[in-house]
């Protein structure tokens, strides 16, 4: 049973790389929007930038099984994607394990949601206000072994990983 379980997750990876990513980043997607709307957790500016961030990837790798030509390119730019979600669920989980004397003391872009901030700021203003991070976004609402940044972060690092193999590998 798990030879087989083995067997299926490599040719999967070997032949369906980017159907597998495509898949993988638009369900964490749909998850995360139903666990806002099933538990009424609010998700924080961070929290909607590393949906931005498995949308890129969802994006990407439907590209990629559309046009086989250009899988490189497509691949490094999932890793660039996954890169870009490790810096946002790594600082997020950085702000959670703060001292609540050092959450007190954060003043960053948490505040305000990401849209009204890229509104205010303009849109790479408003990413680095909410990059910043603030008492909102150190808040753990749910967890299920993880929270919802260190599964992001565990979901990126296999992307990074995996992209990283199938570059080097084409």
């Amino acid at each position: 049973m798990f030879k087989k379980l083995v067997s299926f997750i490599k040719s999967v990876y070997q032949n369906y790389f980017e159907i597998a990513s495509c898949l993988g980043a638009s369900l964490i997607i749909l998850l995360a929007i139903l666990m806002d709307n099933i538990l009424s957790l609010q998700a924080c500016p961070m929290c909607i930038m590393t949906r931005y961030v498995f949308g890129f990837i969802a994006l990407v790798s439907f590209m990629g099984v559309i046009m086989k030509r250009f899988l490189i390119v497509h691949r490094i730019l999932i890793f660039f994607g996954s890169i870009a979600g490790i810096a946002i669920t790594g600082k997020q989980i950085y702000l959670q394990n703060l001292s609540p004397e050092e959450i007190g003391n954060l003043s960053g872009g948490c505040g305000m949601p990401l849209n009204a901030q890229i509104d205010y700021f303009g849109f790479f203003g408003g990413i680095a206000n909410a990059y910043k991070g603030g008492p909102a976004c150190a808040a753990v609402n749910w967890e299920f072994i993880f929270n919802f940044a260190e599964w992001g972060f565990i979901f990126f690092s296999v992307f990074l990983i995996t992209s990283i193999l199938k570059v080097f590998k084409s």
